[in-house]
């Protein structure tokens, strides 16, 4: 692949989100469908389907991916294509791999313990990068994979989430 093929397709997706910043203004939807029993789900993003079940801590069989693991995957996958996007941009040669995990304490979700928290209380990510990059480059891979982090952003600075209930 060319160095500079990402470039060269986002330049006119720039030029265009200059011009015309609505049509830079998108929605992502998924949705959620039982499969089977309650310990298990679709969720169809219409580009593709995802199979989630509950983790094995909380009464789930323990073989697919539960939702906390697709959180992880998407901040893994968000940070890695950010990463190798910003490398490429700044022309560095690098092998850029990232771990994305964090820490549950299965008695809030499972309403063992009101006190205990429903949800991740601490997230880590760590980004490997394998090359020789100077100081200021490395700096600034950091400072651009988490500023344009889509994922990243979003469990950082949490947006409010409005929640809409219809009973047929």
């Amino acid at each position: 692949m060319a160095e500079n093929d990402l470039q060269a397709d986002q330049e006119p997706l720039k030029r265009e989100y200059e011009k015309n910043p609505e049509a830079a203004q998108i929605t992502l939807s998924a949705t959620g469908e039982e499969q089977g029993d309650a310990r298990s789900c679709s969720v169809d993003i219409g580009r593709a389907i995802y199979e989630a079940e509950l983790h094995e801590g909380a009464g789930g069989p323990g073989g697919g991916a539960c939702s906390g693991d697709l959180l992880l995957g998407a901040l893994a996958a968000c940070s890695q294509l950010t990463a190798q996007a910003v490398a490429e941009s700044f022309g560095v040669d690098a092998d850029i791999s990232v771990d994305a995990s964090g820490d549950l304490d299965l008695r809030g979700t499972m309403g063992v313990d009101d006190e205990a928290p429903v949800g991740f209380e601490d997230l880590r990510l760590d980004v490997t990068v394998d090359g020789d990059v100077d100081e200021d480059t490395r700096a600034a891979l950091r400072k651009y994979t988490e500023k344009y982090c889509v994922v990243y952003q979003t469990l950082a600075d949490p947006p409010a989430v409005e929640t809409n209930w219809t009973f047929d």
